[in-house]
């Protein structure tokens, strides 16, 4: 592979981060990274060749483009902002940030700049997922009715944030961007069990302007794991399952239900498989990074849909 044209710089290789790490390595944009963890950079060093720099030399590089955050959320604020006043472009991985303030701190600093700031909805760049909104957007499913979204499992305990804020930003990010707006009414559910102060499964209810309902259930405390979006329209039902084998994530339904002079109609359909291309989410995802940076293109997932979701998330949170 061509080395890249961009150079970018990641910080943060710990559980997440070192994905980033492996696919902005292979698109030939990595140059430098940065951990606290001695150990892991060892792994950088032995797996890639890079020693690990501080994030202060990486900043004060001005041949390094951008920088993609991977470190706890609540160092993403003070991290991004001094980024884009070294005029670098941002990717920062979910949440944005603890406080809309922050988010909206970042999200100007970043216009101000005239550089990118791209949050990790990762799945907004999921393959299946951008199929799915195109037909959304051409029609396919007529006028949606209303979406809903399981993130379950069995595992995966926080200790420092809860269910909500652990598992549902991606749905929150992909039922927004179906929507086409954001809701006008959020309720949330949520029951406590392993600690006194954080949600082990949560359940949110939003309300749309245009009439779309939604709801969202997230849990670590399920007896399997269950990763889908339902999405119902006048014309026919999607359903993006991420746990099938990938020719069978993503399935139209053109079931019929209708009163008809106070009759109900109903002809249920088989299953239709759409085709969709494999390729890794997260390798897409770093890659529309790096071509939104080269042509100055607007991220499906920027500051201003970032702090959409943020909104959500506060509104959700009854923990």
């Amino acid at each position: 592979m061509t080395k890249e044209d961009l150079s970018v710089a990641v910080i943060g290789c710990g559980a997440w981060g070192k994905n980033l790490v492996r696919n902005f390595h292979g698109l030939g944009a990595l140059v430098a990274v940065s951990d606290p963890d001695p150990d892991v950079r060892e792994r950088m060093k032995a797996q890639y060749g890079l020693e690990a720099r501080d994030v202060d030399d990486i900043l004060a590089d001005t041949s390094i483009d951008a920088v993609v955050i991977a470190a706890p959320a609540e160092m993403h604020h003070d991290l991004a902002l001094r980024a884009f006043a070294a005029n670098k472009h941002v990717y920062v991985e979910k949440p944005i940030a603890l406080t809309l303030e922050h988010a909206e701190e970042m999200k100007n600093a970043a216009a101000e700049a005239g550089l990118t700031l791209m949050v990790g909805h990762l799945l907004q760049y999921h393959p299946v997922f951008l199929k799915l909104k195109e037909l959304v957007q051409d029609g396919e499913l007529g006028k949606l009715r209303y979406i809903y979204s399981r993130r379950l499992n069995i595992g995966k305990l926080r200790t420092h944030e809860n269910v909500l804020w652990s598992f549902a930003p991606h749905d929150i990010s992909m039922m927004l961007a179906l929507a086409g707006c954001e809701p006008n009414k959020v309720t949330g559910f949520a029951g406590n069990f392993l600690q006194e102060s954080i949600s082990d499964f949560s359940t949110v209810h939003l309300e749309f302007p245009n009439g779309i309902k939604g709801h969202i259930e997230a849990s670590w405390l399920n007896p399997f794991k269950e990763q889908r979006l339902v999405v119902v329209g006048d014309r026919s039902m999607a359903v993006f399952d991420d746990t099938l084998p990938w020719e069978e994530r993503l399935k139209l339904y053109d079931h019929k239900a209708e009163i008809v002079d106070g009759k109900a109609m109903l002809e249920p359909a088989e299953a239709r498989l759409i085709e969709v291309e494999e390729t890794e989410p997260l390798s897409n995802e770093c890659q529309h990074f790096l071509r939104f940076i080269r042509n100055k293109e607007t991220p499906f997932t920027d500051g201003k849909e970032a702090m959409a979701v943020l909104r959500v998330l506060q509104l959700g949170d009854v923990a």
